[in-house]
């Protein structure tokens, strides 16, 4: 193993993170505040509670877990996007490294840039709301599993991209909607039975479920269906770029 390697693209991606603090850490924070503006306040004071959780706490481990679906996916993809539109990533392939390696050094920073952010939006949260973790392993858990996953498929996008709409397209079409789809904002419970079946079969509600079991013990799915989502999630991830690199699809031509 190269760790060098590793740790000069971890080290390069980390400090264009850094390089730009307002984007990287302030607007998650003012993000969240509006969400609680909106949704804890105005739709809190209707709703107050659900399954006997004050409606405010009840939104952030979706909150949470919406934010590092995007960033995962959005850091990865830029992450291997730019050095393939300047040029670079030609260099990176002929040096002694692994697929593995470059994988690990773009992939971990992407996730840990994800974990830093949901931690930020934590301590936020807790200045509207008091937020225990009823199991804090398998919060933490749930976390880095989820922030790696989605970041090997932001890395696998940002390889699929052609130019910047195509970088666009899957978090803003396809991520965000299935999110607020998968019970980040409301309970499964809540819906009519049809409807319940309806959500789950959106894979992203088993990863919102198995966090938000984390902090308050609920779920609207069993949370071994739960980790066996994430357990997918990053599997097809790793298979996915294996074969990438194996065959070089869009990355030598």
């Amino acid at each position: 193993m190269n760790w060098r390697a590793v740790r000069t693209i971890f080290a390069h991606e980390m400090a264009r993170f850094w390089r730009t603090p307002w984007e990287s850490l302030a607007s998650p924070v003012v993000s969240t505040v509006l969400y609680f503006v909106v949704f804890g306040a105005a739709i809190g004071g209707r709703i107050e509670s659900v399954e006997g959780i004050s409606y405010g706490a009840f939104i952030v481990p979706g909150l949470i877990m919406l934010t590092v679906l995007q960033q995962s996916i959005s850091n990865a993809s830029f992450g291997i996007f730019f050095p393939k539109f300047v040029g670079t990533m030609y260099e990176i392939l002929a040096a002694p490294i692994s697929f593995f390696e470059i994988v690990l050094g773009y992939v971990g920073a992407a996730a840990l840039k994800s974990i830093i952010i949901a931690a930020v939006i934590y301590l936020t949260a807790l200045f509207f709301v008091d937020l225990p973790i009823q199991h804090p392993f398998w919060a933490a858990g749930f976390l880095v599993l989820t922030a790696f996953s989605f970041s090997l498929f932001g890395f696998l996008m940002g390889i699929w991209a052609k130019d910047w709409q195509q970088l666009q397209f899957i978090p803003m079409m396809v991520v965000t909607p299935l999110v607020f789809l998968g019970g980040a904002f409301y309970s499964a419970s809540m819906l009519p039975p049809f409807w319940q079946d309806v959500a789950k079969l959106n894979p992203v509600l088993y990863l919102v479920s198995g966090f938000r079991w984390a902090f308050f013990g609920q779920a609207d799915v069993p949370v071994a269906a739960s980790l066996v989502a994430v357990a997918v999630f990053l599997g097809l991830g790793m298979a996915a770029v294996w074969f990438i690199f194996r065959t070089g699809w869009r990355l030598r031509n």
